[in-house]
């Protein structure tokens, strides 16, 4: 049996907003659960309106389709009692199995989504959230502040140079992916034992837990460990060198492979005593980075990366976005969805594995949902309300 065939009867109603809790549900999504996503009727997503109108339509801006697709949407203010009623009816007629949000510990009990309040009405949910610093915190944080609090900024930048927040926001897809890995785990747990099972993951606890290295140095042996631009703390050469054309990353991880390295025609020069162990190379690193480039100045950059592979030392070019795309690793892996009212197509990141449900779909997946798309479908048709019930809610701004 295929994992989506396990997965395609396990539902995620989730009160979601921002990149964090998306992209985890969006990797749910992607492994064949149905996920519908919860928003306040008034308010919504904020990300909803980031990025360009591309469809000319209010809510449905660029910024954010790539990590919605496959996924439902309904609205709901669960601040009012009748917002409240059709959540417990949610949870139970659509016997809901994992439910997540994102929203501060305060409003836990406010909207009645604490974990004991919905325990009683399904006692085997699997209750998710995740904040910016734990359950007993309510501030709030974005993916930049928690890189800077977390020294992922201090770690950034050229040696001089003050610090950058990274290009992708790794403690918003970092935490997705932790938790990730706990809501399998829960599944696990709840198929083995029958129960439900709280989760409560803190960003920035995960933000920090990518500091392996650099917090052990710093409080083991007090070594200094900061920014350092391309080059590497404990390796080298590792670092970007010019060419007569671009530039490449050289990555040598091992005396061996500067023995290979020292084959390479005009590299010979760089042979001497001091050079032979790693250590050496580390302690005369800027000299021995400049006499480098002097020397990969000469080499057109297919012709160094060429030599370099057939020496067995990791090089790259320093690839543009789009030169990313038409790497044949990543075009062949890459997801679709096509938009049915509109016909646009959008091309969606691949994976950080082919699941089977996207095996299944031959890579196109459904188009990211309206503003409370599925609304009458779940409403009505689902939980039995009456269309003209549902009509005066969303008149009165409940739905």
């Amino acid at each position: 049996m295929e994992f989506y065939e396990l997965f395609k009867n396990t539902t995620v109603l989730s009160l979601e907003q921002a990149t964090v809790l998306p992209y985890l549900t969006y990797r749910l999504a992607m492994d064949g659960m149905r996920v519908i996503r919860m928003e306040h009727p008034v308010y919504g997503d904020p990300n909803r309106r980031v990025g360009d109108n591309i469809l000319n339509e209010d809510r449905m801006y660029s910024y954010f389709l790539p990590i919605n697709c496959n996924k439902e949407c309904i609205t709901l203010d669960l601040a009012t009692p009748e917002g409240q009623e059709i959540f417990k009816n949610l949870i139970k007629k659509l016997n809901v199995d994992i439910f997540l949000t994102n929203q501060l510990p305060r409003n836990y009990k406010k909207l009645g989504i604490d974990y004991e309040s919905m325990r009683a009405i399904k006692d085997d949910i699997i209750w998710v959230g995740l904040t910016g610093f734990g359950p007993e915190s309510n501030e709030p944080a974005y993916d930049p502040i928690l890189q800077a609090r977390g020294g992922l900024m201090d770690l950034t930048g050229d040696k001089d140079g003050p610090p950058f927040v990274l290009g992708i926001p790794l403690p918003d897809m970092g935490a997705s992916e932790h938790a990730y890995g706990l809501i399998m785990k829960a599944l696990y747990k709840r198929a083995i034992t029958k129960e439900g099972t709280r989760i409560d993951l803190s960003m920035f606890q995960s933000t920090v837990s990518w500091l392996t290295v650099p917090i052990n140095q710093v409080k083991s042996f007090k070594k200094r460990i900061t920014r350092k631009g391309n080059t590497h703390e404990f390796f080298a050469p590792v670092s970007v060198y010019k060419t007569l054309d671009g530039y490449v990353y050289i990555a040598v991880g091992n005396d061996l492979q500067w023995e290979r390295m020292l084959k390479i025609p005009g590299f010979e020069v760089l042979s001497r005593p001091e050079y032979e162990r790693n250590e050496g190379r580390i302690k005369d690193v800027k000299n021995l980075n400049a006499r480098i480039e002097e020397i990969t100045r000469g080499y057109k950059t297919e012709e160094l990366i060429k030599l370099f592979s057939e020496a067995t030392i990791p090089i790259s070019k320093v690839n543009t976005i789009d030169e990313v795309i038409e790497d044949p690793y990543v075009k062949n892996e890459m997801l679709i969805s096509v938009d049915e009212r509109t016909g646009l197509t959008i091309y969606l990141a691949p994976l950080p594995y082919t699941t089977d449900y996207v095996k299944a779909k031959n890579r196109k997946v459904k188009f990211p949902p309206r503003f409370g798309e599925d609304n009458e479908k779940i409403y009505c048709d689902t939980l039995g309300y009456p269309k003209a019930y549902i009509e005066e809610l969303k008149s009165r701004k409940i739905i």
